[in-house]
């Protein structure tokens, strides 16, 4: 792991509890709040850069990791990424079956469907 994602000591913890964990829940809630004021999902791509530096910084200084490595700024990024574009697809699915339930219905947790 070390080649791909450089870390100090109990890198994969904090790596798990950091970013998946606490930069997780908050990716997953930003991207709720941009589908809940209707925005397009491009606008995550800038909302999740801020959000990675957050946890870059937050493993720098609890935990003595490496702050601005290409490898672990991109794999933040990435995994941030996948959790705030599940919140944003099924908020977008929750408001599609229940603002348009005469056109639309829940397809599956994150895909809706016209209704025939």
């Amino acid at each position: 792991m070390d080649i791909l994602y450089p870390s100090g000591p109990n890198g994969l913890a904090v790596f798990i509890f950091v970013t998946l964990i606490l930069g997780g829940a908050a990716s997953w809630a930003a991207g709720r709040a941009v589908a809940m004021v209707w925005k397009p999902i491009w606008q995550l791509a800038f909302y999740m850069a801020l959000m990675t530096f957050a946890v870059r910084f937050v493993q720098y200084a609890l935990f003595h990791q490496p702050f601005l490595t290409v490898g672990n700024v991109l794999v933040d990024y990435l995994a941030l990424s996948a959790f705030a574009m599940l919140g944003y697809r099924m908020m977008r699915t929750w408001q599609m079956g229940t603002q348009y339930p005469w056109v639309f219905t829940q397809g599956s947790i994150i895909s809706w469907r016209r209704k025939d």
